[in-house]
């Protein structure tokens, strides 16, 4: 936004205006293609047990977090980050699952007095993690909901299932300032497996000691009130698995190119514009590199060009080869991992028809910690 302009004169000066009217790079969302992938998703959840619980950290942005839970069968919104926890409630949001550990001080206190605005429940996989959390929730006069998180394969955080857990629930029974509300636990070490049958069979592994944790832990006579598990490219596998009660999808709202290989049914709703500035034959240089887009796992896709094939991205261009381009010519980038795409930019463009209608700002750019 340039220096001393207003947010309603920034917007007035685009709203109506072609796409292709910014400067670049920028990233776009097409508002059809996005809405269409809500209301799937949605309606897939229509008269199931299993609800939607959308993370934040795939967009970072706060109206796009509204919209998700304007739609039925959403029951909250997830994020990683305190920081993120912070912007959501700043936002209206009222009920946030931080799926991650807080251990800092700190950050526990931030959690708990979050918990004076809105419910947001935490995630512990340690005695010091209950201790922490337990001691800030007592000092601010709250009471904050645990899930304890089992690790179901992805070898990072987490529990072992059975006896770890169900003792690391009970601690959290004991600890005053805690309610215990249930386990998470996430295979997503398998959701992009590209086959979708052994995709279901892996899963269905996975899950099996998460919902015998559950069952050893209500035997024990605690209440488990949540099950949170699975994501985009799970959905419809770990969805219908008995004992799950959320899956925790983020990626399906605005697609990016790793994910459409395993979820062809949602569409790809964003993209990086950006403009070509050198071209040598058919070698073109776009002017957006890693700086502006992530690409960790593998190269964007030039949509609308099949032909296209991109050599490398650096920091601040990508070289592609078999593109027919000029200099000043636009293209259109689906980056091959949107979450750490969308942590680039202060803004995100909504079209509708290539033509502004709207600009949403990405209020958790940045949250890292």
């Amino acid at each position: 936004m340039e220096p001393q302009m207003s947010e309603k004169s920034f917007r007035k000066q685009f709203i109506g205006k072609s796409v292709e009217e910014l400067d670049t790079p920028v990233i776009v969302a097409d508002l059809d293609a996005l809405e269409a992938n809500l209301s799937l998703l949605s309606g897939y959840f229509s008269g199931r047990h299993c609800k939607v619980r959308p993370h934040f950290k795939s967009h970072k942005c706060v109206t796009m977090a509204r919209r998700q839970l304007a739609c039925p069968n959403t029951v909250g919104i997830t994020c990683a980050k305190i920081s993120e926890a912070e912007v959501l409630v700043a936002g209206g949001i009222e009920d946030v699952l931080l799926a991650n550990q807080l251990i800092g001080r700190n950050k526990v206190r931030r959690l708990a007095r979050l918990n004076k605005q809105a419910r947001v429940r935490g995630v512990v996989d340690s005695r010091q993690g209950v201790d922490r959390l337990g001691t800030a929730a007592r000092d601010e006069g709250v009471t904050i909901g645990v899930l304890v998180e089992v690790d179901i394969g992805m070898n990072r955080c987490g529990v072992l299932p059975g006896g770890p857990a169900l003792e690391l629930a009970e601690l959290v029974v004991r600890t005053g300032g805690l309610r215990f509300d249930g386990l998470q636990g996430y295979e997503g070490h398998l959701v992009t497996t590209e086959n979708y049958e052994e995709r279901c069979r892996l899963v269905a592994e996975a899950l099996a000691p998460l919902i015998e944790t559950r069952k050893a832990i209500e035997n024990a006579g605690l209440t488990v009130s949540i099950v949170s598990s699975g994501g985009t490219g799970t959905y419809d596998i770990t969805g219908n698995i008995e004992g799950v009660d959320e899956v925790q999808c983020g990626s399906y709202a605005l697609m990016d190119a790793q994910y459409s290989k395993v979820r062809p049914e949602f569409r790809n709703a964003r993209y990086v514009l950006a403009t070509v500035i050198s071209t040598r034959g058919e070698k073109a240089v776009a002017d957006v590199g890693l700086k502006g887009m992530g690409a960790e796992y593998a190269a964007p896709v030039v949509e609308g060009h099949p032909e296209a094939e991109v050599l490398y991205v650096a920091e601040e261009h990508t070289v592609i080869e078999s593109l027919a381009a000029a200099p000043g010519d636009r293209i259109r980038l689906i980056p091959p991992h949107g979450c750490t795409t969308n942590n680039l930019y202060e803004r995100m463009w909504l079209v509708r028809r290539d033509i502004i209608e709207d600009i949403w700002p990405i209020e958790g750019r940045g949250c890292l910690e």
